[in-house]
C-alpha cells in the first residue's frame, strides 16, 4: 500500500456504480451541468449487482391497472409498514422513469402490436411488470451507463473501495477509498455524497446476492452517526438454487411454473397467502407474497415433504409444461444458469430451489428525497430505506425504486452541493487516521486459524440459525451475544497478504467490518419487534400487533460502538391498516 493518500475533489459524489447510483449521476448532470460529479464503485459498474436482476420493473401502465391499485398492493404487500406518501410518489413516478429507460434505449419486451408487455408478479393484482426476456436487471444498467457516459461532467473511479465518510460538525464532505489495482489510498472530497452500494446479502451463508453485496454503504452512514430503519427485516426469496444461491427468477411463476413437494403436489394450494378466499387458486397461488412463499417452504420441510439434498432441504419448480419456445423465448436466462451451475434443463427436468436471502427491507433512513440524516449525506436503492417496502417488498418494485429514488436523491444532493460550503480542512487529519487504521491491518498478525473466512463462516452461520425465516426472542439474543464476540476477534484480525494491487484478502477484512455491524443491527432490531409482520415472523410472538408495533424500528450506534434501537412513526396518508391480501 502506498504511503500516505492522494486527494480529489468533486462537488457530488455516487459511492456505487448500479441502477441507483448511475440514475442519480445522470439526474446530477442534468439537473446542475455547472457541477462535477464522480462515481466511486468497488467494481466496474457492469458488474453492479443490478446487472443479475431477472424478472422485472413494476409501473402502471395497461389499461385495466390504476395508480391507486399499484399503490394499495404495496401498502398491502409491505404489511402496512410502508410509509405512504413514499409509496404514492414511488407509483406515480416509476412509469416515467421506465418510458424514459426505453428512450434511453433500454429494450423492453414487446406484444405482438408492438406494445410494452407486461407480466404477473407476486403479490401484484394486475400485471404491471414490465421485463427484457429474464435479463431485466442487464439491459436496465447497460441503457443507464451508457446514457451516464455522454455526460463529461461525471467522472468514475472504478473498482475503488470506500472506507470511510469524512464528517465535520454533523455534514459529511468526502470519503476515503482505496483503489484495488494499486492499493493507493484517495480521499475524495465532496459537497454532498450518495450511498447507492445495494444490500447486505453476505451477512447470511445462502443468499442471492453478488459476493459485493456486504452492506459496505449502510454500514458506512452507520459508523457515520446516521441511523439506519427496519432492519429486521430480510427478504427470502423462495427459489434459489441450493448450492450456489443463484436466483431463479418469479418470472418462472409469473409465466406458470409450479412448486412441487417431493410428492409431486403443488403444496402451496395447503397454506394461506393472503388471498382474499380460504384458499389461492391453482393460477394464481405460486404467486403469492415471497414471504408467504417462504414460511410455507418451511411447514413444508416440518411436514417432511421436502427432499433431502447436500444443501438442505429442497422442493421442485416445475417448468416442464411451459416448452421449449417460451422458455427459450421469456425465460433464457433461466434455461442458461440450470445448464450450466445444475447440469439440467428444465424444459425436461425439475429444477430444485429452496428459499435464500434475496433482499432487504431496511437500510439508510432517508427522506422522500433521499436525505439520510446527516447534511451532505443521501442514499438510494437498496442501500436506503424510505420506506416504500415496509415489512415485504413486492416483486418487480426494487428496480423501479432505483430508477425514482436514484433520480430524487441526485437532484437534491445536485442542490445541496451547489449551495454547499467547501471542504473544511480539519477533515484531513481524518484522512490520516483512516491511512494509519489501513495501514495498521496490513501490519497486524493474525493466527492462521481464525483469519477473515473463518469468522465470517460463523457470522453467517450464526444469522441463520438466529434470524432466519422463523425467529425467536432467544434465538435472537444468543445470536446478538455471538456476535459480541465476533466482534472482538474481528478486531484482532490482520492481513497475511501486503500486496499493493488487488488485495483481496484486505477487501475481505474490510467487508468484514460492514457485514458484522449490519449483522448486529439486524438481531438488534429483530429482538425489539415483539409481534410477527411480513419477513420478520417471531413464533414466540405469532401475531401481527398494530397497537404496538406500527413503527419502524431506527438503529443508531451509541458512543460505546453498539446499536441503539429507537420507534419512529409509520406515515399513512389514506390507508388505515388492514388485513394483508392478495389475487387475482
Amino acid at each position: 500500500m502506498s504511503e500516505g493518500a492522494t486527494t480529489a475533489a468533486h462537488d457530488v459524489l455516487l459511492v456505487g456504480g448500479g441502477a441507483a447510483g448511475l440514475r442519480a449521476a445522470i439526474a446530477i448532470a442534468e439537473t446542475r451541468p455547472d457541477l462535477d460529479v464522480a462515481v466511486v464503485s468497488k467494481v466496474y459498474p457492469m458488474r453492479s449487482h443490478t446487472v443479475s436482476a431477472e424478472g422485472g420493473a413494476a409501473g402502471v401502465m395497461a389499461d385495466d391497472d390504476s395508480i391507486e391499485e399499484h399503490i394499495y398492493d404495496t401498502i398491502s404487500g409491505s404489511d402496512w409498514l410502508g410509509d405512504q406518501d413514499a409509496i404514492e410518489a414511488f407509483v406515480n413516478e416509476a412509469p416515467r422513469e421506465l418510458l424514459q429507460l426505453e428512450h434511453w434505449g433500454c429494450p423492453w419486451s414487446r406484444q405482438d402490436d408492438g406494445r410494452i408487455a407486461v407480466r404477473a408478479f407476486g403479490g401484484m393484482k394486475k400485471m404491471r411488470t414490465w421485463f427484457a426476456a429474464d435479463k431485466t436487471g442487464f439491459h436496465m444498467l447497460h441503457a443507464l451507463f451508457q446514457t451516464s457516459l455522454k455526460y463529461r461532467a461525471v467522472k468514475r473511479y472504478d473498482e475503488s473501495f470506500v472506507t470511510r465518510l469524512l464528517v465535520d460538525e454533523g455534514r459529511v464532505y468526502g470519503v476515503v477509498s482505496v483503489e484495488l489495482a494499486t492499493g493507493r489510498i484517495r480521499a475524495i472530497t465532496a459537497k454532498a455524497v450518495v450511498l447507492a452500494t445495494g444490500g447486505c446479502g453476505k451477512v447470511f451463508p445462502f443468499t442471492t446476492n453478488a459476493n459485493i453485496n456486504t452492506g459496505d454503504g449502510m454500514a458506512l452512514a452507520y459508523r457515520a452517526g446516521a441511523p439506519l430503519k427496519d432492519m429486521e427485516f430480510v427478504q427470502y426469496h423462495p427459489t434459489g438454487l441450493p448450492f450456489t444461491g443463484i436466483l431463479i427468477t418469479e418470472a418462472t411463476r409469473a409465466e406458470g411454473g409450479w412448486l412441487l413437494n417431493k410428492d409431486g403436489y403443488r403444496y402451496l394450494q395447503d397454506y394461506d397467502l393472503g388471498t382474499p378466499t380460504d384458499k389461492p387458486t391453482l393460477r394464481s397461488m405460486e404467486l403469492g407474497p415471497r414471504d408467504r412463499l417462504s414460511q410455507a417452504f418451511v411447514h413444508e420441510v416440518e411436514k417432511g415433504r421436502t427432499t433431502d439434498s447436500p444443501w438442505g432441504p429442497i422442493v421442485h419448480l416445475d417448468l416442464r409444461h411451459l416448452g421449449a419456445k417460451l422458455i427459450d423465448t421469456k425465460l433464457p436466462m433461466v434455461r442458461e444458469l440450470c445448464l450450466q451451475y445444475e447440469r439440467i434443463d428444465p424444459v425436461t427436468d425439475l429444477i430444485p430451489v429452496r428459499p435464500v436471502v434475496h433482499y432487504m427491507m431496511g437500510g439508510v433512513h432517508t427522506d422522500i428525497d433521499g436525505r439520510a440524516g446527516l447534511d451532505g449525506l443521501y442514499a438510494a436503492g437498496e442501500t436506503a430505506c424510505v420506506s416504500i417496502n415496509g415489512a415485504n417488498r413486492l416483486g418487480s418494485n426494487s428496480l423501479p425504486e432505483c430508477l425514482v429514488f436514484g433520480a430524487r436523491a441526485g437532484r437534491a444532493a445536485a442542490e445541496d452541493a451547489a449551495a454547499a460550503p467547501a471542504p473544511p480542512a480539519a477533515i484531513a487529519a481524518q484522512v490520516s487516521d483512516e491511512t494509519r487504521r489501513l495501514e495498521h491491518l496490513l501490519a497486524r498478525d493474525t493466527p492462521l486459524d481464525d483469519g477473515v473466512a473463518r469468522i465470517r463462516e460463523e457470522l453467517q452461520t450464526t444469522m441463520e440459525d438466529a434470524a432466519g425465516i422463523y425467529r425467536t426472542g432467544p434465538s435472537l439474543e444468543k445470536g446478538a451475544d455471538t456476535f459480541q464476540a465476533l466482534r472482538e476477534r474481528v478486531g484482532a484480525v490482520g492481513v497475511r497478504d501486503t500486496s499493493p494491487s488487488f488485495n483481496t484478502e484486505l477487501v475481505a477484512a474490510l467487508e468484514l467490518e460492514n457485514l458484522i455491524d449490519i449483522g448486529e443491527c439486524i438481531l438488534r432490531s429483530g429482538l425489539a419487534r415483539e409481534e410477527s409482520r411480513g419477513a420478520h415472523q417471531r413464533t414466540d410472538f405469532p401475531k401481527r400487533d398494530d397497537e404496538r408495533f406500527l413503527v419502524h424500528h431506527t438503529v443508531r450506534r451509541d458512543h460505546d460502538g453498539n446499536p441503539s434501537v429507537d420507534r419512529l412513526p409509520v406515515t399513512i396518508t389514506r390507508w388505515p391498516p388492514g388485513e394483508r391480501t392478495y389475487g387475482r
